[in-house]
């Protein structure tokens, strides 16, 4: 089973919650808890809650930004019941477990929201990959601590795969992230993105990117075109 995976809670309201995600993540021989902008912890009820599983909770990183919490991941999974205004791939927690098995040996995060707004489409945007779990249409929110459970369970009961990942070096978050900045800002000095109007030009790209799961080179390639395009601009060609 993959080791390196972070479980990280955004924004968690009730510290009983962060106690029994805790606990579902120890059944399943996950490790690593980050928690972003907890409302409180440390905390007697979730301390009540991991119920055998303080020792993660002792491990828990806490940071204050996503952008902390994503530092040097390259596969990020984001957990969500709704639909957005624009598709994103999408996967059940079992294709989510097989996407994880087939990316070992690399730094991989899944997110989960707010107990009742979830994640926010920027968060979501962070992601190479959405997660839904099915479930009844007429009553689909799941306790955010039996949401980890699920994916949990399906990532301890994946079959062992030949990793795909092992001959590539894939870009970090905070890698990609700066060429959507380096990109954005391209296109604004080349005249193909009017920031006034940008509608979804930028969100459009980045899912074409993130699909793609970009690895350090082609990020250095695609920068260096951006650069070129820059002075290019600059010069009046």
């Amino acid at each position: 089973m993959q080791k390196d995976i972070k479980i990280v809670l955004i924004e968690t309201s009730h510290p009983g919650n962060i106690g029994a995600a805790a606990r579902a993540m120890k059944t399943m021989g996950l490790t690593k808890l980050v928690l972003v902008s907890p409302k409180i912890f440390p905390s007697a009820d979730a301390t009540a809650m991991a119920s055998g599983a303080e020792d993660i909770l002792d491990q828990a990183q806490v940071v204050e930004t996503l952008d902390e919490a994503l530092q040097d991941c390259q596969l990020i999974l984001g957990t969500s019941a709704r639909n957005r205004y624009l598709d994103w791939p999408m996967l059940t927690p079992k294709q989510a477990a097989v996407t994880v098995a087939e990316q070992s040996n690399i730094p991989i995060a899944i997110l989960f929201g707010r107990e009742r707004t979830g994640l926010t489409n920027a968060e979501l945007q962070r992601c190479h990959y959405h997660i839904t779990i099915p479930s009844d249409p007429n009553f689909s929110s799941l306790n955010i601590a039996s949401a980890v459970q699920v994916i949990a369970y399906e990532l301890y009961s994946a079959e062992p795969v030949v990793s795909k990942t092992e001959q590539y070096e894939f870009a970090s978050e905070q890698e990609v992230e700066r060429f959507y900045q380096h990109l954005e800002q391209t296109l604004i000095k080349i005249g193909f993105l009017n920031p006034a109007q940008p509608k979804f030009l930028m969100l459009r790209l980045r899912r074409l990117f993130q699909r793609a799961q970009l690895q350090q080179q082609e990020v250095n390639i695609l920068r260096g075109i951006c650069r070129a395009a820059q002075e290019g601009k600059d010069h009046g060609n």
